[in-house]
């Protein structure tokens, strides 16, 4: 099975990566594919560059500063996986990766970098995937 781990380099999604660690310690016979969605530049960030090249740089190197972190866990516990990156409604983005990787479940954290500043159960983010995914999706909480 193909499992999706959303991270945002936050300590949300390291804990939703150390859970599907344990289901794969339990038993689970798992891939993983690592996401990580950044948001389209705001008209402010491309006013102030200036240059579409930057913000793609910019861009492509917050992806994978979010991803290194679970890359490290995932490659200690000697699991495959792929990392991929996208950009656009992270809700919306996620579902996709799960529906083009054939990902037959999702892991993920309650809260991420975004988290809401009001008390909810689950984040946007999570809650969007909860809402609109095919497959089964784990939430993963941590203590605050």
């Amino acid at each position: 099975m193909r499992v999706l781990l959303p991270v945002d380099g936050s300590e949300g999604a390291l804990a939703a990566v150390r859970h599907a660690l344990q289901l794969v310690h339990s038993g689970l016979s798992a891939s993983f594919v690592l996401a990580n969605v950044q948001e389209p530049a705001s008209l402010y960030e491309v006013v102030v560059a200036h240059d579409a090249q930057v913000i793609e740089r910019v861009s492509t190197a917050a992806a994978a500063h979010s991803l290194e972190a679970a890359q490290a866990l995932l490659r200690a516990a000697g699991v495959e996986f792929e990392s991929e990156v996208a950009s656009g409604d992270p809700g919306h983005m996620l579902i996709d990766i799960a529906e083009r990787f054939e990902c037959g479940m999702i892991v993920m954290g309650a809260h991420g970098v975004g988290a809401p500043l009001r008390a909810s159960r689950f984040g946007s983010v999570a809650n969007a995937v909860l809402h609109a995914a095919g497959v089964p999706v784990t939430v993963v909480r941590t203590d605050r």
